[in-house]
């Protein structure tokens, strides 16, 4: 291993980006939350705004897949989809198999320049999850407690709302509507058994009323659906760990792209249509576990600066500070000093542990079809 890999797992060094991210995004929180006297006077200065500052916040994360992992995405795309992307209001069809889809995703949306104004329907207990729920507060993010007759009004009142947004705006859907699992897969495929439906190999049984009613919503905003389906050369599993620790994976995305006017407006067969296309995405991995790769030409959408530049702006302005903290604390010989420091630095290392264990595959997902774990909750 080499002295620049050596570094990367460091603890310490960890321990200082970590802390640069957390307080960064407390003050971005703060900023959002000074923001909102905007809205009742120009709703759209405030959201060009927030678009920005959480792009502040985002692209850190990006950073660290990027430049410091140095993680690669390749697209499999037709010239004309390659030509749209990032020039038009789109809602993003994405499979969920690993702890950082999220964060490729995301990587695609800063390359083509939408990664502040990407949006999600996110689970209602993420909204108490410190920076990551907070700034999607302030994004106009879409909440819901995936019980349709709870989410119905608060679903349709957060996606109408978002159809006069004035910039190119993703809107990133995971059908499956939780990540991958042998448990899930099984009792995913027991419920496609009982709907006659084709079952799946590597992917759950979509939940097609999020994306029937996002595009009823949205219809006559977004151009077009992207289909999105990832994996990962010579069967790399990739954790935020691995990337938090530079550890570089090589992620291939296939894409396709499908107009509206050409998906159907009813209900049930938009409901069709969006299994179909999971069971094109199986085609393709199935394709792609045998061959390596999928099909159609490739190329890699260069990387940005901005991520790099935007993470030295905040590591110059608070690192400095607590460097010359930490001096003091250690040349003023104070055991009381010293021991509260020290307590600091131990309760930031459990929460960014915390902050990264939300993205782990064994602690994240919902209890969807899971009789025994919808009880033990």
């Amino acid at each position: 291993m080499g002295l620049l890999a050596q570094l990367k797992t460091h603890f310490v060094l960890q321990l200082l980006m970590g802390f640069v991210f957390v307080v960064s995004g407390l003050i971005i929180n703060f900023i959002q939350l000074l923001t909102c006297v905007l809205w009742p006077i120009n709703k759209q200065l405030y959201r060009k705004i927030n678009t920005r500052l959480s792009y502040s916040l985002w692209s850190q994360l990006v950073m660290l897949l990027e430049w410091w992992s140095g993680t690669e995405c390749t697209l499999f795309a037709d010239q004309a989809t390659a030509d749209k992307l990032g020039k038009e209001h789109a809602i993003i069809i994405l499979n969920h198999n690993y702890e950082i889809d999220f964060l490729c995703g995301w990587t695609i949306c800063e390359r083509y320049g939408v990664l502040g104004s990407s949006k999600v329907l996110a689970k209602h207990e993420l909204l108490k999850v410190p920076l990551i729920g907070w700034t999607w507060y302030f994004l106009e993010i879409v909440f819901c407690k995936r019980k349709w007759e709870e989410d119905r009004d608060t679903v349709f009142r957060g996606l109408n709302r978002l159809k006069d947004y004035p910039e190119f705006m993703w809107f990133l859907l995971y059908c499956e509507g939780t990540r991958f699992t042998e448990k899930k897969h099984q009792i995913s495929m027991e419920v496609a058994e009982s709907k006659g439906l084709p079952k799946l190999k590597y992917h759950l049984l979509p939940r097609t009323k999020g994306f029937t009613t996002t595009l009823k919503c949205l219809k006559g905003t977004v151009s077009a659906v992207y289909d999105v389906t990832l994996n990962f050369r010579d069967h790399q599993v990739p954790t935020l760990l691995g990337i938090v620790n530079g550890r570089k994976y090589m992620a291939d995305m296939s894409v396709r792209r499908f107009p509206v006017e050409n998906i159907p407006e009813d209900e049930k067969e938009c409901a069709d249509w969006l299994h179909k296309i999971y069971q094109e995405k199986d085609a393709l991995q199935d394709l792609y576990h045998k061959e390596g790769t999928f099909p159609g030409p490739s190329f890699t959408q260069p990387r940005r600066c901005w991520t790099l530049l935007n993470f030295f702006f905040w590591a110059a302005l608070l690192l400095s500070p607590l460097i010359n903290f930490a001096c003091g604390v250690a040349v003023s010989g104070s055991p009381l000093l010293i021991l509260g420091f020290s307590l600091f630095l131990i309760i930031a290392s459990i929460a960014i542990r915390r902050l990264i264990g939300v993205t782990e595959v064994h602690k994240t997902g919902s209890s969807y079809g899971d009789e025994g774990a919808k009880k033990q909750n």
